[in-house]
This record gives C-alpha cells, structure tokens and sequence, in this order.
C-alpha cells in the first residue's frame, strides 16, 4: 500500500491540477510548469497523509468486500468460502464504496488542499491577504486538518462526499468484479489460485478500467474540494457539474482521464498484490498452527 501511494502521488497530483487547476494545459505543460515552479518536491505535495493512512484504508475496504462477498455466499449457498454470484461481487463493491467514503474523503481534501497550493507555506504577516490565490495557507497535513476543522466544521471535512460516492460505488464494482473476471481467465484451469503475475496483470488491468471510467465523477470531486483552498465557488455537486459543463463543455469531465488511466494499472497491481500475497500467507500460518 504505501509502494502505491509513493509510486502514484506524483501522476495524482499532475491529475488533480488537470482537474482543479487553471491555464495548464495539457499533461506534459502540466508537468514542465510543476517542475520549473516547485521542483521534484511539487509532485509530492500532500503525500504523507495518504502514506499514513493507506493501511488502514486498503485493509477497511478490501476487508469489507471479502467479509460482505462471504457473507452473502453463506446466505446463498450455505458455505462463505464457495464462489460467489455476479450479484453478489457487486453488492459487496457497493458496500465497500460506501465505506470508503467515510474513511477516505478526509484524507483526499487534506490531500487534495495541500496539492492545490502552488507554494510552500511561510509565516503570514500582517501585509498578507490569506485569500489571494498562490498564497501558502496550509503548513503541513496537520495544521490543513486542523484549519478546515475549525473554520468549516465536519461538513468541511466531508466536502465533496457527494461527489466521491457517486465515483466510488460504482468505481469498486468496475474494480473488483473486472479483476475476478480477468483472474480467473488468464489462470489456468486446474490451478487452484492464480499466480503473482496473473494477479498483478489483473489487478492492473481493473484499476485502468475503474479509474478511467470513474474520471467525470473524479473531476467533480477534486474541484469541491480544492475549492476553499482561496475561494469558495461550488455550492455543491450539482453546482459543480452545472458551472463546470457550462463554463468549459462537456470535454472537462474528461479531464486527466489518460493520467487516471496510467496512474491506475501500477497502483492497483500493487494493491491487489500485496491483499493476495496477504491473505495467502495468513492461511498459510492459521494451517501450520492448527495441530
């Protein structure tokens, strides 16, 4: 998990400045002028919290997914472990998407606030106006928290939640039911489990499908919550879907869909490498304890 974060956060914050940002361009002035303006340091802006956190988030959601998955197969065909119904991969998808809100939406406007100031921050003096864009107004992950916590309340910590359901539920069906499907086709019949490099092509392959189709929704997402940062000018998803379409078209929402699309395969092979490996190793031990 935390390979992925550091092997993704630079694409993400190039996607999230396509998306939010203004008078980049394409990806690759996006990426020059990042560069020359931050250094290597900009494309890191806002890594740690995802760093920190990315444990708990990925065992939560993909934990969520197997127990629901198992759950439902107990209900249907009297064993948790048989394989599960179509139905039933997509229900526990929807579940694991709305758990994914509550944990992650925090994280991505913390991250998504400090990706959005295009300088470091200094100590403000008197002169200084907080509000003017490209003035630094957060420290640090801590200190951004700490700042929309007390000036916008939970519903600021919550900013974009909306949005992020509307890409997550079905993002995490377009996630795990292509990776089941893509597994179990390139495994070769009579292996009981598919191989590392099966996994690790599958799991790239659901996480390209997932996170390109999931871009419109994205779009919406990183500009409720980059919007604040300087000035408020969203009341909502709707809102934001509304003056987005008219003010740039229908093309907006397609913003980053090929950074999205990059970014998704080796981040999500990594994912769904490490949960097998994981899981594969838990069995393993629980059988050699058993006397």
């Amino acid at each position: 998990g935390a390979a992925s974060v550091v092997v993704g956060h630079p694409l993400d914050t190039i996607k999230t400045r396509l998306q939010a940002g203004q008078g980049y361009g394409n990806t690759l002035n996006c990426v020059l002028t990042v560069y020359r303006n931050e250094s290597v340091a900009g494309f890191f802006k806002g890594m740690s919290f995802p760093l920190a956190s990315i444990a708990v988030y990925s065992s939560v959601v993909f934990g969520v997914f197997s127990n629901t998955q198992r759950l439902l197969s107990q209900l249907r065909h009297g064993d948790p472990a048989s394989a599960p119904a179509l139905a039933d991969m997509a229900l526990a998808s929807v579940v694991a998407g709305f758990v994914s809100v509550g944990i992650g939406n925090p994280v991505d406007l913390v991250k998504i606030r400090l990706q959005m100031q295009t300088q470091p921050y200094v100590k403000a003096n008197t002169q200084a106006k907080p509000t003017v864009p490209g003035f630094p107004v957060y420290r640090g992950p801590i200190h951004c928290f700490q700042t929309v916590l007390q000036k916008e309340g939970i519903a600021g910590i919550y900013r974009g939640a909306g949005a992020m359901l509307l890409r997550d539920v079905p993002g995490y069906c377009l996630y795990f039911i292509p990776y089941a499907l893509f597994c179990d086709w390139i495994t070769p019949d009579g292996c009981i489990s598919p191989n590392p490099s099966s996994i690790w092509l599958a799991g790239g392959v659901a996480g390209a499908i997932s996170w390109a189709t999931a871009t419109p929704m994205d779009v919406v997402k990183s500009r409720l919550q980059a919007d604040g940062v300087y000035l408020n000018k969203y009341k909502g998803t709707l809102d934001c879907i509304l003056q987005s379409y008219q003010k740039e078209g229908l093309k907006v929402f397609f913003r980053g869909i090929t950074v999205n699309t990059v970014r998704g395969f080796p981040v999500s092979s990594a994912m769904f490498l490490g949960y097998e490996l994981s899981l594969k190793a838990m069995k393993r031990d629980q059988t050699e304890t058993i006397p």
